[in-house]
């Protein structure tokens, strides 16, 4: 693959209960339908080519690109670079900028607070995790409170629309979205990042930001980097253990999806059928 304007070329690398045998959370024409629980008390081998930031031309590198088209030119992957600055002894500040967002997702790296666990998962310095998870924290507390478009999911179709970005990561990842009593995202969170071919899931994990932001229901998503769309026995399971924990609390969780490139199922329907 060729790039214009480049002086050279770089190589880069890169969980069995039985099943209740109904849930609070129902589903009516395809539709989300919400309970009112207040009145109850009870890893990656492909190669690709990634150019080094001093391999571009002056009016190509990201710094020298915002000052001379804008910001609103540059991709987020060159927003980062600029953010970061420069990048390691083991990895360039561009490939290590793209590998970020191809990991994470553009939509969910906003929502991760944990730089620990960001600079783990990516392999990446805690500095420069710190750095990313300051910024977006930054943008949330300038625009907390500005108006701005609300994002309503009532169908598994919107749900998958929404979290469609995690159909292209090569790592199995798990994220939460946390609706109010409208059906609004309140919060979109990793909840975890496993390997290519496992996930780590507690109901603490899954739940706890939910009670942090006053969620009354919960969609979970995970991709599976294979292309199936079969959900394991393992699936399964966590996902009956969700459903119970969550009718403890009085959190619905009112889907689990299984995203593969632009394709997806409901784990929670094959629950439902047990």
């Amino acid at each position: 693959m060729a790039f214009a304007g480049s002086s050279s070329i770089l190589k880069d690398m890169q969980s069995t209960l039985t099943p209740a045998p109904n849930h609070s959370a129902t589903k009516t024409n395809g539709r989300y339908t919400l309970f009112d629980h207040d009145l109850i008390m009870t890893a990656d081998d492909n190669r690709q080519y990634i150019l080094r930031v001093k391999d571009l031309e002056d009016n190509d590198k990201p710094r020298e690109k915002m000052l001379q088209q804008g910001v609103d030119n540059l991709k987020v992957a060159e927003l980062v670079a600029v953010l970061w600055g420069v990048g390691t002894k083991k990895e360039e500040v561009m490939s290590m900028a793209q590998r970020l967002i191809k990991e994470y997702g553009e939509k969910a790296l906003p929502n991760e607070t944990n730089p620990k666990r960001l600079a783990d998962t990516l392999d990446i310095p805690e500095a420069k995790a710190c750095q990313i998870v300051a910024a977006f924290e930054l943008g949330r507390r300038y625009f907390a409170g500005q108006p701005g478009r609300s994002t309503y999911i009532r169908t598994a179709k919107q749900a998958h629309q929404y979290l469609q970005d995690m159909g292209n990561s090569q790592k199995e990842q798990l994220r939460g979205l946390y609706l109010n009593s409208r059906y609004q995202v309140i919060h979109d969170e990793v909840i975890s990042v496993g390997t290519l071919t496992s996930n780590i899931v507690h109901p603490r994990e899954v739940f706890q930001p939910a009670l942090q932001k006053g969620a009354i229901a919960v969609i979970i998503a995970h991709n599976h980097p294979s292309g199936s769309l079969e959900p394991s026995q393992a699936d399964i399971s966590v996902t009956q253990q969700l459903v119970d924990a969550g009718k403890i609390l009085g959190i619905d969780l009112i889907d689990h999806l299984i995203i593969a490139g632009n394709r997806f199922s409901s784990v929670l329907e094959c629950v439902d059928a047990e």
